[in-house]
């Protein structure tokens, strides 16, 4: 396995490219998944702090997307995605998709709960449990699950979406790759369903990958709060890779850069 730039991995048979917070592309089996895409540098009270805002050369044959909170079901970037990806989604958030996007993406959504899956292109698509409340915000009456993902092609791969730690963590393993929450978007976030970077670097214990990315850190900080603890916007990712060197020594993890690839190769 090795790391290599965005959009040079085409001959592996896998890769992820992390485009910040929760947005990778996940490319396996010639299959492209897009996951809970960002493409904006303003979200409500939010800017983007490190990295480009996403320019997506190409169409995903699908978008994940993990819940309804609008960091990660975020309408304007579903709506800019290139062509026509089926859109998997919780079960109980199609209505929500349609309202948002129009009745047109209706054929288009998929949805799964914990435990069931979908086949695009001969890779699997296994909707897994998350620990997060799945609601559109305080103030929406729209709800659906949170779920991950598990993909299954040539390696397995979990994107966790946002999730606490569970004991059913242990059932997903052993995987090729974990790609895994250890930040936010705030410096308050742990006690609402996330995952820091020690409570991270467990998960990967339990999951036993690999390989794992630190993902939905670094990106995002509230306008206004650039100085208020910045180590808990830029240091999570170092600091999970540490803690994971402890409790996961036979993993191997890459932080990567906004717009870098880790690909990889089949497992022998």
């Amino acid at each position: 396995m090795s790391t290599t730039s965005a959009g040079s991995a085409s001959a592996t048979s896998a890769s992820a490219t992390w485009w910040g917070h929760s947005t990778i592309s996940i490319v396996d089996s010639g299959v492209t998944l897009l996951t809970d895409p960002l493409l904006t540098g303003r979200l409500a009270h939010l800017r983007r702090m490190a990295g480009p805002i996403p320019r997506l050369t190409g169409a995903p044959d699908a978008v994940l997307l993990s819940h309804l909170h609008a960091d990660h079901f975020h309408v304007a970037s579903v709506r800019a995605v290139p062509g026509e990806p089926l859109l998997v989604m919780p079960r109980g958030a199609r209505s929500f998709a349609v309202k948002a996007l129009g009745r047109s993406v209706a054929g288009r959504c998929v949805e799964l709960a914990p435990g069931e899956e979908t086949t695009i292109s001969g890779v699997r698509v296994l909707a897994v449990p998350a620990a997060h409340d799945g609601a559109r915000g305080p103030w929406s009456r729209e709800r659906a699950l949170a779920i991950g993902f598990v993909v299954e092609g040539s390696c397995r791969t979990w994107f966790a979406g946002d999730t606490g730690l569970y004991d059913e963590m242990a059932d997903l393993g052993p995987l090729d790759l974990a790609l895994i929450p250890v930040g936010g978007w705030g410096p308050t976030l742990k006690a609402h369903g996330h995952l820091d970077p020690e409570a991270g670097a467990e998960a990967l214990r339990r999951v036993k990958s690999t390989w794992a990315v630190p993902v939905h850190y670094g990106t995002l900080w509230p306008i206004g709060l650039g100085r208020v603890r910045p180590y808990m916007f830029s240091e999570p990712g170092n600091q999970f890779a540490e803690h994971a060197a402890r409790v996961s020594p036979d993993t191997r993890v890459r932080v990567l850069t906004h717009g870098e690839t880790l690909a990889l190769e089949p497992p022998a």
